[in-house]
Order: C-alpha cells, then sequence, then structure tokens
C-alpha cells in the first residue's frame, strides 16, 4: 500500500509548506528590491550647530516623512562649520543627493518643515530620472 497518495493529508502538508516558503521568499525578494530603490531621506547638520528644538524639528519632520514614504532615513554629521541644517534625497547609493529644504538657520514647525519636504518630493517626482517616486504621489497628496 502506498504509504504517500495524492490524497495524504502528509502529502498535502508538505506541498502547502512548500508553496508557502516558496511564497515568501519570492514576497522577501521583492520587498528587499523595493526596499534598495526607495531612496532615502539624510538630514545633514553640522557638529557645531545648536542641537535644540531646530534640529528636533527637522529631524523628527524628516525622519516623519521618510517613514510615510518608506523611504530610508539617516543623520549626516558634517565636520564644517554651518548654521543651516538641510534635508537631502538621495534614491542610489553613489547618487549625487538632492537637496529638499534648507532651514535657513530659523526655527519652523514640524508641519511647515513637512510640508515643505513633502512638496520638494512631489516636484522631484515628474523628473524621469526619479520614476521611485512617481509611485509616491498618491501617498504624497493624502499627506498634504
Amino acid at each position: 500500500m502506498d504509504s504517500l497518495s495524492l490524497s495524504s493529508p502528509l502529502l498535502e502538508n508538505v506541498v502547502v509548506e512548500l508553496v508557502l516558503k516558496e511564497i515568501f521568499e519570492i514576497r522577501s525578494l521583492m520587498i528587499s528590491m523595493f526596499k534598495e530603490n526607495c531612496g532615502k531621506l539624510m538630514v545633514y547638520a553640522s557638529t557645531c550647530a545648536p542641537r535644540g528644538k531646530r534640529l528636533d524639528s527637522v529631524r523628527t519632520a524628516a525622519k516623519e516623512t521618510a517613514k510615510r514614504l518608506n523611504l530610508d532615513f539617516e543623520m549626516v554629521r558634517l565636520d564644517r562649520a554651518s548654521s543651516h541644517i538641510y534635508v537631502y534625497y538621495e534614491e542610489n547609493d553613489g547618487d549625487e543627493p538632492i537637496p529638499l529644504y534648507c532651514d535657513e538657520g530659523k526655527m519652523s514647525g514640524f508641519e511647515e518643515i513637512s510640508g515643505k519636504i513633502r512638496n520638494m518630493i512631489f516636484v522631484l517626482s515628474f523628473h524621469p530620472n526619479h520614476s521611485v517616486l512617481k509611485e509616491m504621489r498618491s501617498e504624497l497628496l493624502k499627506l498634504s
């Protein structure tokens, strides 16, 4: 008598496990491929710059925007003295970062900073070299 017939629960469980494992691997690969190409927001601030509310506001706005758009986030400390805090977008490692926001040495609120960053990303999404951002337009409109 055949111990593994086509209607065997053991065979069904093995097949289900193999299919689920394959689906999980494909899904993981797709997520990692998307994550690699999604870009990141970077906050550039001088190590000499004030670390108070100005930096906190810019960092929080950039970090929250990155989270909502499924972008990576990075804080970059500059050795040169500068009173300005900048937010840049980089799509792929090694690409030239694109400036999105500068605080001009002034204090701004979370909503104002977030809005300016989102507006710049929205404009950038129309550039043919940033097709990844094109897919984010609907999400950017929802956040506005």
